[in-house]
């Protein structure tokens, strides 16, 4: 995991070293291989809300030397044919006129030497697009991300406690696997909670503290 001994903070940018890998080590491979120019094609990616397709799609793009990252929303006709890495996420949400402009990048991208990296919340044929946009998507090399265990998740905010000096009894953390949100994002952001906590009530990191911050609201 050494991905953990790096810039894990809330308002870190986005990297693939930043990201918890789990089960994903072929796609973090892939992405590094496509943001250095080495890619096998155009890439798609899905997953569930939290999953950290997003992060994925930004985190790529930085690390290449030519890319541009592009919402659903910011898509429309015509796409761009530079840079040489075009990534555009949640494609699930692309209107008519944003499928168009997708499924026409795809036929100018060998010519014009350009990679597609896409991100949705289905694998191809589960999109709601046109079909033809459906076909060009499920020919793209296609990684499904895996969710991270509940076992791993336990690990990673144990090891994130200790790198910041924090003593988190393990009935925290089952705690919190059996009652908040066990996204990545939310558990790093109930770390932050406890942690600043801990320093204003000059109080440890313990069940009850937990327990009341989350009666109060303050975490989830």
């Amino acid at each position: 995991m050494k991905q953990l001994a790096l810039d894990i903070r809330l308002d870190a940018p986005p990297t693939l070293d930043n990201y918890f890998a789990g089960d994903n080590a072929a796609l973090i491979a892939a992405l590094r291989a496509t943001a250095e120019g080495r890619g096998m094609g155009h890439l798609y990616l899905w997953g569930a809300p939290a999953a950290g397709r997003s992060h994925l799609l930004r985190a790529t793009c930085a690390q290449a030397a030519d890319a541009r990252y592009l919402s659903a929303a910011e898509v429309a006709e015509p796409l761009p044919d530079t840079p040489a890495l075009l990534a555009v996420d949640d494609v699930h949400r692309l209107d008519d006129t944003a499928a168009v402009a997708l499924f026409n990048a795809f036929n100018r991208a060998r010519t014009n030497g350009q990679t597609l990296l896409l991100a949705g919340d289905a694998p191809p044929m589960g999109l709601t697009l046109r079909e033809d946009l459906r076909t060009r998507i499920g020919q793209c090399l296609g990684f499904e991300i895996q969710p991270l265990t509940d076992t791993a998740r336990s690990a990673i905010l144990s090891t994130l406690a200790i790198q910041r000096g924090l003593r988190l009894d393990g009935e925290v953390v089952s705690y919190l696997m059996r009652h908040g949100r066990r996204d990545m994002p939310s558990l790093l952001a109930t770390l932050e909670a406890l942690d600043r906590a801990s320093f204003e009530r000059k109080r440890a990191i313990t069940l009850p503290l937990l327990r009341e911050m989350m009666l109060a609201g303050l975490v989830i």
